[in-house]
């Protein structure tokens, strides 16, 4: 079963891998990009059986750091 993890920082903690983003978009010419948040995604290759408790447990405990990021659940097709 194909899964994906989207973890995000939380709102409101300083995100200097999206301003880099975001000056060097500038610095290209492109204008109109407000701001920037970066992130990363995380594909899970998972037995059948895994249960949604474990795949929330392995965010939890490794993929994400819940003090500062947010994370989404996502099986695919």
């Amino acid at each position: 079963m194909k899964t994906r993890v989207y973890v995000t920082l939380k709102n409101g903690v300083l995100d200097p891998q999206g301003k880099a983003i975001h000056h060097a978009l500038e610095g290209l010419g492109f204008s109109g990009v407000n701001d920037v948040r970066a992130g990363k995604l995380i594909e899970l290759d998972l037995a059948d059986g895994v249960s949604e408790g474990d795949i929330d447990a392995m965010c939890k405990q490794l993929l994400a750091n819940t003090v500062i990021e947010n994370y989404r659940i996502e099986k695919a097709a």
